[in-house]
């Protein structure tokens, strides 16, 4: 018997092996969720519902859709966050869903100005994360509004 999903798993509304994450919007082909990392209050990943490992097996409607939701999820995430910099990527080796990762990016973040997953350069200070945590609320209502449309 093969190993459970992770993403189907969280899609399902349980914890994944890096934490919990919250659900924020759902259609019936995509979901987007706040991804649990205390050193990036912001980051989002948008997720295909369904197995499907590769942008190129989707339709080009589909792929559009795709496209037009992470858009929005990266205005609301410059309106609300304010980052420096938003990274915008998609991998995932081991997991068998189409995804986006969208995270805020700031001067003082951890690993500034390499990628999120480089070697720390620097802690970023409590109060500045506690006060970007403190407009996640915000980034919700954004989302749904943007999404919603």
């Amino acid at each position: 018997m093969s190993a459970p999903c992770d993403l189907c798993s969280l899609l399902d509304g349980y914890a994944n092996k890096q934490g919990l994450e919250t659900l924020l919007w759902r259609s019936e082909r995509l979901s987007v969720v706040a991804v649990d990392d205390a050193a990036y209050p912001g980051f989002c990943r948008v997720i295909w519902n369904k197995h499907v490992k590769e942008m190129t097996d989707l339709t080009p409607g589909e792929r559009n859709y795709v496209m037009e939701v992470v858009w929005q999820v990266e205005l609301a995430v410059r309106e609300v966050m304010q980052p420096e910099k938003v990274n915008v990527a998609s991998f995932g080796n081991m997991t068998p869903h189409v995804h986006w990762h969208v995270i805020p990016r700031y001067r003082d973040d951890a690993h500034f100005p390499n990628p999120s997953w480089a070697v720390v350069q620097r802690e970023t200070a409590p109060e500045v994360l506690a006060a970007r945590r403190a407009l996640l609320p915000a980034l919700r209502d954004a989302i749904i509004q943007r999404l919603s449309a």
